[in-house]
Formats: C-alpha cells, structure tokens, sequence
C-alpha cells in the first residue's frame, strides 16, 4: 500500500506530464499559425507586387516597409528572381515574335506609322477589315528601351474598347484615341466608316482635328443631354442591319460583307466621353444591351470613363500616369505608352481631304448607271431577289425580296417619283437576274403606258427579256388584274405540288432538288392596284380573296408582289384583309405618301423630290433607309439597259395587253391556226381568243346581242374571217344575210374576202333572206346573219294559201341546223329582239352569246338563271357558252379592219 505522500507524489508527476504535452502541442499550434500567416503575408505580398508591376512596387513606401521584413524579403527577391528567369527566356526572340504577330494582325495604314499614312485616302472596299489596330508601345519592366514592341487593339467587328484615363491624361486620351480614328478613317474608302462622338462634359470642341468630317457627315457630334436620344437610335440601327443579315441567310454583317468581298454598311464608332461615374440606370441598361449586340451589327464602341462592363469582347487600357498605362491585352507587368500624338495640322488637313472626297463623290449626280453591275446577269435568285435603287450618302440602298420580306408596298401621290422608282428597281432587277432567275409580270392601272416600252413596239421592236406579261391602259378592265392573281395561284398550286413530290417547302429547296427545272422567282407589279378594289362587287370579293392567298403563300414559293398605289387609305377591301398588309414587309415610302410606314413613323414628310424611305421592317421607324432615287425613266437610261439586254436574244417577248386599243385579229395568236369562230381576245393573262365549237350538235349557234354596231361587226367579221381560215378552201360554205342597208358595204366587202379565200358564199341582202337554206347541207354551212330583227319584216310574212311564217323555218334552222352541219352566227340588237325570234320554246337552240350594251340583269335567262354582274362599256363584250363556262368571260372585239 502506497502512503499518502507517495500517491501526491505521483499524481504531481502525471500532472507535470500533462502539462508538458500540452505545452508541446500549444507550441506546435503556433508555430502553424505563424506559419499560416507568414505563407498568408508573402501570398498577399506577391500578389500587390505583381498587382503594381514591379517599377512601381521599388517605389511604393508600403512595399518598401514590407521588405524589411525578413519572410517577405525572400518573397520579393524570388519574384525577382522569377521575373529574371522569364525575362531571360523570353528576350531573345520575345519582342520579334510580337512585332511579327502585329505586323501580320495590322497591315498597312492599320499597323504603320502616322507619318506613312496620314493625308491619303483609303481605297479599301471594306469586304474584311484587319484584325488589330495599333495604339502604341510596350515594354516589360526593368527591360531595355530596345525591347518594346507594338501594342494592337481589336476593334472593327471584334471588339469594343474602354479606356479608362488618370490623372492629368485626358488629353493623352484624346490623341490616342484621335489617332486610332484617322486609321480607321484612312484605311477604308471615304464613307464605310461613320464616327459619333459624345461627351458628357462638352457641347463642341472634343477632338478639334476631327470636326472637318462634320461636313460630309463623318462625324456627328451628339447633345450631351441627349445619350437616350444616340442609345435608341443606335438600337434601331442594330435591329435593321440584323434583320437585313438574317434576310440575307447571315448570322452578322460581317459575314454578309466577307461573303460580298465589300462593305455593305457602313461601320459606325461611337466615341462616348464620359467623367468616370456610372450612368442612370436606364441608359446603363442600354448602353450595355448596344454593347452586347452591337459588334455584329458594325457598331463598335469606344467608352473613355465611362464604366462599361457588358458580356461582350472588350479591351481596357488604364492610364495611371500621362504616358505610362497598362493594357488588358499586356497585363500589369507590362508598361504601355500611347503613340506621339499626330500633327494637329496634318491631322486636320487628313480629315478635310476624307471629307472633300466623299463630298466630291456624292457631288457627282449619281445616275441610272450607277445602279447597274459591271457584268450583266449574273446573280442567281436561288434564296432572294437583291438590288439597288437608290444612294445614301455616296452608298448604294438595297431593295430584298425573299423568304423575310417577300412582298413590297410603295406609295406616294402624284408626282412624287413613284413610277420612276419603279424603273429604278426593274432595271436593277433585270441587270442582275437572267430570265432563267426572275419573271416579271407588271400591270398598270392608270390611263397610260408607263410599262409599255417593256414590249415589242412599233418604233421600238426591243423588250425586256424578263418581262412575261405587260398590262397597261387598264384602268377599266379590272377582270385583267383578276386573271393575273388567278394566274399567280395557279402557278403557286404548280409548284406546291412539285414541292411536295420532292419533299421539300421552300423554292430554293425545290430548286436544289429539282435543278433542272424551270422554278424562276417572279415578281409581280401592280401599279395603282387600288383599282381592282375600287368596286363593291364580285371582281372586289374575288380579288381581295385571291391577294390573300397569294399573299400568303407566295414567300415561300418564290412569287412576290409589288403594290403600288397614290393612296392606300381608302381601300376597304384590302385594310379587311391584314394578312395582305403584314405580308409587304418591304415598304417605300415616296415624299408626302400616307399610311405605307407605321403610324408613327412620319420619316416620308420631310423628303425631298427624286428621294424615298426604304424599309424593311414592316415601316417600323428604325428600318427607315432614305435614299436619293435616279432619273431611270428618261431617254439613255432605262431603254438603254432594255436595248443591251434585249441584244442577246436569250427570250421570248413578252405578252402586251393595251386596254386602249382593240387588238388586231391578224395579230391573235390563235388566228394562225384556228380552231372554231374567233369572238375577241378574253381579258386573260393568256391573251387568247375566245372561241365557240362548232360540233354537229344541236344548240350550237351564237348570238350576238346589242346596238353597238361596230362592235357586233366586228365579232360577227372575226368569226367569218377565223372559221375561212379554219377550213381549206371550198370545204365549206357561206350564207351572209344582211337587212340593213346601211351596212351592205361593209357586208359585201366581208362575202368578197370569204370568196377570194376558196369559199361558196350565198350573199342576200334584200327579201331573199326570207327564202332559207335548209336545214341539212352536204358539208359545213356557216349562216352569218347580220341584224336579224330587222329582217322580222319579211321572215313575218306570211304566204297563201298556208299563211305561214317564214320566221318558224328560222327557229327550224335554229334548232335543227347545228345537228346538220348548218350553224348560225346572228346579230340582234337587243334582247327582247332575240327572244321574239326564237319564241317560247327556242331557249336552247342558242348555246352560247356575246353580250354588248345590255345590262347584266337581262340576261340571266341566258345563262341558267345566274345573276351576271356587267355593265357595258365601249369597245367590251361578255361571253358565255353555256357547254363550257360556269360564268362569263370579258372579251375585246378584234381589229378586222386592216386584214386583207
């Protein structure tokens, strides 16, 4: 058993022990943690050195501190020693390596020297632009003067750059960033680079050697109480030209240019000049969203204070000292200088010499030429349909038509240069496209002949060959403007249903998958369309249904309109169908015209004459191009171009509808080769003649019914004159019956043509008529009947002993003659004329009629009780034939007059 005083004695013991370890262990614990801190201090240490660059951390008073300290003195001098080791590497070849990558990244005026550019002018297109430009020298701390090397920036399409200036360096600023804007300026033709300039703190004075470029517009200098003002319209400008590169099947301008080998439209630089606080919110928001989006769209920015940190490429030089600063493209151990500053007097002169020529060029009256390709007809309208129209400022403006913007609207009054800008964009059109690529169909609603010239004519025997149908003076044959949209939906069926067999929706996919095919772009233009809406009736009802669809489904199947009207606020009919309007993307706006552009957008008031706004975003005021229009319609312009592309003799000539005159039945293209009586020519895109068969069945007889004498002469002619042809000489005969004398001439002149044509012709004009042929012959017999009803005085006679009328042996030969070889062709002069000869029951011994002056009303018995919407107007005939037509067709009676 242990005493009392050895149990102490050991519990001491085990209690010193314990206290052993756990001064062993706080010990230890401390010597952690000043492990952790001296590694903390260096981590802290090294990383404010490098943050400063080493030349400025020698001087720091707080480093210098810190370097006492034996832990962080090994820290700086292992740092130094690193720097050395890098340093040592990288000198031999480190600053050749860059000169190289710069000289290769900044070409020419980019990359060179002030002194060898500085007052030429560029000649660059702008398809490409360099990738860097340069902004100065560099060099790595502590290294020989003879080591820097250039210093570039990326800007144009890649980049943005923010420089962020020190104390007493503005003006440093100013000429590093002057400088960077005459480089631009001076590598690219006059024109392709716009620059805005805004500054938080000055009205007018911010880069003197600039303001030259004012004159020309090369430089804007904006309000600097107005940014929101400069912020909205540099975000309209980005969603035109984004529209305009999806349009062209492009995901940015850049592509759109590097795929044409120039620059579509203009870059624009915007210098904004701020004090180094954030902007409101508002415009904070949106100068980052014009950052984001802007490079795509050639805007490109060069904020100097002002805080900008959008998800965008972005550069940053930092200024902390007048001539010394450091670059993101550098880093920190890197010092960067800005280049001398240019000579403010060959600065400005440079600027004046841009200026003077981009004045100079847009000086020289921009002429219908300029609108035309070096090489004619070499585009292809696979996926549009591109041309230009007018200039902006020396630059030429576009019109597009395809799949985005498939359909054009054009408005403008009387006299505001609509028609010429028509022939403006027809002729770029035709100097691009072949045949093969674009089919034109232009029809004009107004009392003239504005399209004429593009068909053979008698002074002038050239058309446009891509012309296929010309209508013009049909100002009151609204059934023609019909046919053509009836003529675009077929065309669309057609090739709806090539698609579909190829599996395909688009044209051009259509065209990929069926090359040898004929699928062309068409473009249809209706000049003053607003006329084939002008009636409440069924020409209204049925074209408005017609544009709708055509509309509609046009952009995908290659088929375009072109509507052009003085005024498009009046027409009911077509503001019931918004379809229509939503579709005709593309809107031109000619000076003074109303309601084509949006609502708010008043850009077509202010316009001067031979100039027009050019929108391809449904009119919305951010899409507004304004370009001057050239004289394309005077003499040595437009025929010129017809005349060169009419000369390769490459197409067939157009089809001319002229609703002022009266075709020539020598001219029909059916007359050649005749196939039944020829009536007229059917207001039909066509063009073709009407015409009856004449088969050996009963009701095959024709009427023609109204007082308007030269007009029934005309059609009773035509048909004489068509069937002789028809049938070789002497295989059938004639009967002409004339009871009017005032008409014998003409008549006799008629049986003297038929005679010298081989045919047996039984001519009676006086009471002979009343002895008729009968009703059966041995080969065709053709009775042409002038004026019936005045014949009634003898065909009502009646002889003894029988006392019978020879008007029943009429109706015999009517209802029994056709199934006998035996046809007649009969003029009345009026319905109720018609209706006493053929009796009660003679109804359907007449299968098909000419109408003149009658009104529509009378003549639904004649038609199986159909409500015929006509009324009558000069030189104009409907026709129906009750075996083939469902309703009538408009006709214009031929020309017989000069036919030998």
């Amino acid at each position: 058993m242990f005493g009392i005083g050895e149990r102490r004695q050991r519990a001491r013991q085990a209690l010193e022990e314990l206290r052993a370890v756990l001064r062993l262990a706080l010990g230890a614990a401390e010597g952690g943690r000043v492990a952790a801190q001296t590694a903390k201090d260096q981590l802290e240490f090294e990383q404010s050195v490098l943050r400063l660059g080493l030349a400025k951390a020698r001087l720091d008073p707080e480093v210098t501190d810190a370097r006492g300290r034996p832990a962080l003195a090994d820290t700086w001098h292992r740092i130094i020693a690193e720097r050395d080791e890098i340093y040592t590497g990288w000198h031999p070849d480190g600053p050749n390596r860059l000169r190289r990558i710069v000289a290769e990244s900044a070409p020419g005026t980019a990359g060179g020297p002030w002194q060898d550019w500085l007052g030429r002018l560029g000649q660059d297109a702008g398809g490409t632009a360099p990738v860097m430009w340069r902004i100065g020298t560099a060099v790595v701390e502590q290294a020989p003067r003879d080591d820097d090397f250039p210093v570039a920036v990326p800007l144009l399409d890649r980049a943005h750059l923010r420089v962020n200036s020190g104390p007493d360096s503005r003006s440093v600023v100013d000429s590093l960033v002057e400088t960077l804007l005459l480089r631009l300026l001076s590598t690219f033709t006059p024109g392709l680079v716009r620059v805005h300039l805004w500054d938080i703190g000055h009205l007018t004075g911010s880069l003197p050697n600039l303001q030259p470029l004012t004159s020309a517009g090369l430089l804007t200098v904006h309000d600097p109480t107005r940014l929101d003002d400069l912020l909205a319209d540099l975000a309209g400008h980005i969603r035109r030209v984004h529209a305009q590169a999806m349009r062209a099947g492009e995901t940015s301008l850049r592509s759109v240019c590097v795929a044409r080998g120039q620059r579509v439209e203009p870059w624009r630089v915007v210098v904004l000049f701020g004090n180094g606080e954030r902007l409101p919110d508002e415009q904070h928001r949106e100068l980052q969203r014009v950052a984001r989006t802007g490079l795509d769209a050639g805007v490109n920015l060069i904020a100097v204070d002002v805080p900008l940190s959008a998800n965008c490429p972005l550069e940053t030089i930092i200024f902390g000292e007048p001539h010394r600063a450091t670059t993101s493209l550098t880093g920190p151990g890197v010092l960067f200088r800005p280049d001398p500053a240019l000579d403010s007097t060959q600065a400005s002169r440079a600027a004046t010499a841009i200026a003077a020529d981009l004045v100079a060029r847009r000086g020289r009256p921009r002429t219908f030429e300029d609108l035309l390709p070096a090489r004619l007809e070499q585009l292809t309208s696979h996926e549009e349909l591109r041309a230009p129209v007018g200039f902006a400022d020396g630059a030429p403006v576009e019109v597009v038509l395809g799949d985005a913007t498939p359909h054009a609207l054009i408005a403008g009054p009387s006299g505001s240069g609509k028609t010429n800008f028509l022939y403006a964009m027809l002729g770029g059109l035709a100097a691009r496209y072949s045949p093969a690529e674009l089919e034109l169909y232009l029809l004009d609603f107004k009392e003239g002949v504005s399209f004429a010239g593009l068909a053979p004519g008698r002074k002038d025997p050239s058309w446009l060959p891509q012309a296929r149908l010309v209508g013009v003076n049909v100002n009151t044959d609204r059934e023609f403007g019909l046919a053509l949209l009836r003529f675009l939906t077929q065309e669309l069926a057609r090739r709806a249903e090539a698609a579909k067999q190829q599996e395909v929706t688009k044209l051009a996919e259509l065209r990929e998958a069926d090359p040898d095919g004929h699928w062309p772009r068409i473009v249809a233009v209706i000049d003053e369309f607003q006329a084939l809406f002008s009636g409440r009736d069924r020409i209204t009802q049925q074209a408005t249904v017609l544009l709708e669809d055509v509309a509609r489904r046009g952009r995908s199947q290659g088929i375009h309109l072109v509507l052009a009207s003085q005024d498009i606020a009046g027409i009911e009919a077509f503001w019931g169908k918004p379809a229509v309007f939503e579709q005709c993307t593309l809107r031109i706006a000619m000076p003074k015209a109303k309601r084509v552009l949006a609502e708010t957008n008043n850009a077509a008031f202010s316009l001067p004459r031979w100039h027009a706004v050019i929108n391809h975003d449904s009119g919305v005021a951010h899409g507004n191009q304004v370009a001057h229009i050239p004289d394309a319609s005077a003499k040595g312009t437009f025929d010129s171009l017809q005349a060169r592309l009419w000369a390769t003799g490459n197409s067939m000539a157009p089809k001319l509808f002229d609703g002022a005159h009266q075709p020539p039945l020598a001219d029909a293209l059916d007359f050649a080769n005749p196939t039944g009586p020829l009536l007229g020519q059917i207001i039909d895109v066509s063009c073709r003649a009407a015409t009856i068969s004449l088969d050996a069945v009963p009701g095959r007889n024709l009427a023609v019914i109204g007082t308007a004498t030269e007009d029934a002469m005309s059609i009773m002619e035509s048909s004489a004159l068509s069937l002789a042809r028809k049938h070789s000489p002497g295989s059938c005969d004639f009967s002409v019956w004339c009871a009017v004398p005032a008409l014998t001439t003409r008549v006799c002149a008629l049986a003297s043509k038929l005679s010298l044509a081989g045919h047996s012709v039984d001519l009676r004009t006086d009471a002979t008529i009343a002895d008729l042929t009968p009703a059966s012959a041995e080969r065709p017999r053709f009775v042409l009947f002038f004026a019936v009803d005045a014949a009634h005085q003898w065909l009502e006679h009646k002889e003894p002993p029988l006392m019978k009328a020879k008007l029943d042996d009429l109706r015999a030969l009517l209802r029994n003659g056709p199934a006998n070889h035996v046809h007649t062709i009969g003029w009345w002069r009026g319905i109720g004329r018609l209706k006493d000869t053929l009796g009660f029951a003679g109804g359907d011994d007449i299968g098909a009629w000419v109408a003149l002056d009658v009104q529509g009303a009378e003549l639904g018995t004649l038609a199986a009780g159909q409500v015929i919407d006509w009324s009558p107007r000069p030189r104009r005939a409907i026709f129906f034939d009750k075996s083939t037509h469902s309703s009538p067709d408009v006709i214009i009676p031929f020309d017989t007059q000069d036919l030998p």
